[in-house]
């Protein structure tokens, strides 16, 4: 398992593959060793700045086969049982030695003796585990390596198919919800009959890396025609993403300004998404997808408001009728937290009652955002309609005193 790892001596391309003019890097693993973590606190330093990153063990990996004797040309790794040195020339030469840290019953001067340089091609210098402690390499949806033409756009990606090290994050964030889109898959494709597009729309686009992502996973690897629409409230993103699907060559994929609340299309989506929507836009998009019928929905909520201010101005009200919920609004913070789960459990509830098979997932680790929760809804065959009532959920907002806004959208 790896322990640590650094980076120095950056060669002058290094700010064009890293997106930073770094001079060196520190990263080391976030919990105690011999823990098993795959989890790494990296330190990214510039002549007058720092940047932190979370790195998995897999990231690590990639990072030191792609730029350790390359863009860095001294790297330093430790593992439990190894100090491994990897040093590049500006001629490409790469050189590694090892020193061991741990004794196995070979004598340090012969170990010493089997510590000479040893020329390694780039494609040999990953580290090497031994069996069992989980070295397996992330298989991404869009494989790193592999040059996808909105990520090298959108500066995610270089021309050479490298993920640039500041947008990982944005990385593994778009290859997640991929993930979750080739889950439902099997039913949108039993659905949507072969010879139409699958209609998709994402409310709240913003500079729209979801939607390319889709566009892009249902056109080149589901091998699909697609029509999806990106919408958000501000033009000049609107008119942004718009110039990248015509420089890219996005067929099917085009980009409005509009309010979610009034927004209206002759022809109903087959999927909705959302991605961090803020507070009641995310009920609004719900609404309008469940109101359509649509096969399924991918949402991703942020800042959830309503409901917190709610239980603010019923404080008094609620430690009355509901003494059990009083020190969960004793506190700030824990009052604003509980207010987003409440939100999106009434959310989840609402969906059932419209009759979607609902699953509350993880869309991402908290240690890269708090806003790592996601719904994702499939309408059911027999979904009643008109709409069923909740209990569960009638049971909370009443004791709450709560009015959530999907449920006045929705009029449950």
């Amino acid at each position: 398992m790896i322990l640590s790892a650094s980076f120095s001596k950056p060669r002058k391309d290094c700010t064009e593959l890293l997106g930073r003019p770094y001079i060196r890097i520190k990263i080391r693993s976030a919990a105690s060793a011999g823990s098993g973590t795959t989890s790494y606190k990296a330190e990214w330093f510039t002549k007058t700045q720092a940047f932190h990153t979370v790195m998995q063990q897999a990231e690590l990996e990639s990072f030191i086969a792609s730029h350790a004797g390359t863009t860095f040309l001294n790297c330093v790794c430790r593992t439990e049982t190894q100090e491994i040195t990897i040093l590049g020339n500006k001629k490409g030469h790469i050189t590694r030695l090892e020193k061991k840290l741990q004794s196995s019953g070979v004598p340090a001067a012969a170990h010493a003796a089997d510590c000479g340089r040893v020329s390694l091609a780039p494609a040999d210098m990953r580290i090497r585990q031994t069996p069992g402690t989980h070295n397996r390499v992330k298989n991404y949806i869009l494989a790193e390596g592999t040059p996808v033409p909105f990520l090298v756009h959108l500066g995610i990606m270089t021309p050479q198919g490298k993920v640039i090290a500041a947008r990982y994050d944005k990385f593994r964030q778009i290859n997640r919800f991929l993930e979750y889109i080739r889950d439902i898959m099997p039913e949108l494709s039993a659905r949507v009959p072969a010879d139409r597009p699958l209609r998709v729309a994402d409310f709240g686009c913003g500079k729209s890396y979801l939607t390319f992502a889709v566009h892009y996973y249902l056109t080149q690897i589901e091998k699909r025609k697609a029509e999806i629409i990106g919408l958000d409230l501000k033009q000049d993103v609107i008119d942004y993403c718009t110039s990248v699907a015509e420089q890219i060559g996005c067929t099917g994929l085009r980009f409005a300004t509009g309010d979610i609340a009034g927004y209206e299309h002759q022809d109903s989506p087959d999927l909705v998404i959302t991605l961090h929507a803020c507070d009641t836009a995310t009920d609004y998009a719900l609404h309008y997808a469940v109101t359509h019928r649509t096969t399924a929905i991918l949402s991703v909520p942020c800042c959830q408001h309503q409901l917190n201010a709610q239980l603010d101005q019923n404080r008094e009200q609620v430690s009355a009728s509901a003494p059990w919920a009083a020190p969960l609004l004793k506190y700030g913070l824990i009052k604003e937290r509980f207010a987003a789960l409440a939100t999106d459990a009434l959310r989840a509830s609402y969906l059932e009652a419209a009759g979607y098979t609902v699953q509350v997932l993880e869309f991402i680790d908290a240690g890269h955002t708090p806003k790592n929760l996601l719904i994702r809804a499939v309408r059911r065959k027999d979904a009643p309609d008109p709409r069923r009532a909740s209990p569960d959920a009638d049971a909370l907002t009443s004791a709450l005193g709560l009015k959530p806004e999907l449920k006045t959208l929705l009029e449950l």
